[in-house]
């Protein structure tokens, strides 16, 4: 098992906190040495998955105010 990553998770982009969830996802799997070292990877894999999420509604946030400004109507419109 591989020492939980120290990288603060709020500093993580989306892929490389994806790309990091999915590891502690498979140490889960296959079962780590001790209960405390299973809390720290569950711990990490919560706040991970929360930056996942985090990044995920801000790119929908986005895409809905680009979706907003293209039908709304321009100044040229009047």
């Amino acid at each position: 098992m591989t020492a939980p990553n120290d990288t603060p998770v709020e500093t993580l982009s989306f892929e490389a906190a994806r790309d990091e969830l999915v590891r502690v996802v498979a140490e889960l799997e296959q079962g780590a040495p001790t209960l405390e070292q299973s809390l720290a990877l569950w711990e990490r894999g919560e706040a991970l998955a929360a930056r996942c999420e985090e990044w995920l509604l801000g790119a929908k946030r986005r895409l809905d105010a680009a979706r907003d400004a293209a039908s709304a109507p321009g100044e040229d419109d009047r």
